[in-house]
């Protein structure tokens, strides 16, 4: 089953949102039990999908402690681990997703801005 991306002009102004925002976003996040960090990474993921993605979007949760393979198999070396895999490129981001302009900018929602380094 392919999916199908239209292609966007890679040209934006600043403040727009990525164009990869107008997609579906798939977000795969790999965790290890229900750790306290765990709980935290996957709140803080669904409050920024909510309020940046609106509704564009689909949570996996993979709990490497019912399927250790996967790790491996993902080349995950921490947990809690966020994978974007939709819109393409794939892009990771480690921790409990605290810091919010962080995962934005880390997942491509939006671009760092001009203070931050």
């Amino acid at each position: 089953m392919g999916i199908k991306q239209k292609k966007v002009n890679s040209r934006r102004r600043k403040g727009q949102p990525s164009a990869g925002r107008r997609e579906r976003w798939v977000l795969r996040l790999y965790i290890a039990g229900k750790s306290s960090r765990a709980v935290t990474a996957l709140r803080n993921l669904r409050v920024i999908c909510e309020d940046q993605l609106n509704g564009r979007y689909r949570i996996e949760v993979i709990d490497l402690l019912k399927n250790p393979r996967l790790a491996r198999d993902n080349q995950i070396l921490a947990v809690p681990t966020l994978v974007r895999k939709l819109p393409l490129p794939v892009r990771n981001i480690i921790g409990d997703l605290s810091d919010t302009e962080r995962v934005l900018v880390g997942l491509d929602i939006r671009e760092r801005s001009a203070g931050r380094g």
